[in-house]
């Protein structure tokens, strides 16, 4: 039994520091952020952005009065899906990831948003096409709670410098943080 004694103390000396590690250890190390895997929020104007790296989307709400819209863009899949509460409709559109900013672009922006050195604003076009998505569900979860509720149609991309034969008036105009402009026009059937 005496054997069995020294061991047993040597137990209880690694078992007070182990708790002590818990208790101030872990806590910290929840609080570092150790890759890009972490979520990054931030807000630039009346936008508040959601940047979830691991997923490969920015989630956007901008809450403007003249034109309040909600957005997911979607890298992974080059979908931009938008909210437009002005029509009470969404739109997806199939992204140019060639002319809008990376995701590096924009977690860096974020990460600056102070300084207000940004890359240069461009400007897209889309245009609404008659026929309504039928199956959100296939675009993904945040894509079909974007557009619960409201009638969703695709827009597609307008090439730089084609002129548009459409009422300026049927076009609602976003700005995505200050990288670029977007342009979403047509009528919306039923509206």
């Amino acid at each position: 039994m005496l054997a069995h004694k020294p061991k047993r103390d040597n137990m209880k000396c690694l078992i007070a520091p182990s708790i002590l590690v818990s208790i101030f250890l872990v806590p910290s190390l929840a609080l570092m952020n150790i890759s890009d895997s972490h979520p990054l929020d931030g807000s630039v104007g009346t936008q508040t952005i959601h940047v979830d790296a691991l997923r490969c989307m920015v989630s956007i709400q901008d809450t403007n009065v003249l034109s309040e819209w909600n957005g997911i863009v979607n890298y992974k899949n080059a979908l931009l899906a938008v909210k437009l509460f002005s029509k009470m409709a969404c739109v997806l559109a199939k992204m140019d990831l060639a002319v809008f900013p990376s995701l590096d672009d924009i977690t860096q922006a974020l990460g600056q948003q102070a300084s207000g050195h940004y890359p240069p604003t461009r400007g897209l076009t889309y245009t609404v096409l008659p026929s309504r998505v039928k199956n959100l569900a296939q675009y993904g979860v945040p894509v079909k709670d974007l557009c619960r509720a409201v009638p969703t149609y695709f827009a597609q991309q307008q090439k730089e410098g084609t002129a548009l034969a459409m009422d300026p008036d049927s076009c609602s105009e976003l700005q995505f943080m200050s990288f670029m402009g977007l342009s979403i026009c047509g009528e919306i059937p039923g509206l």
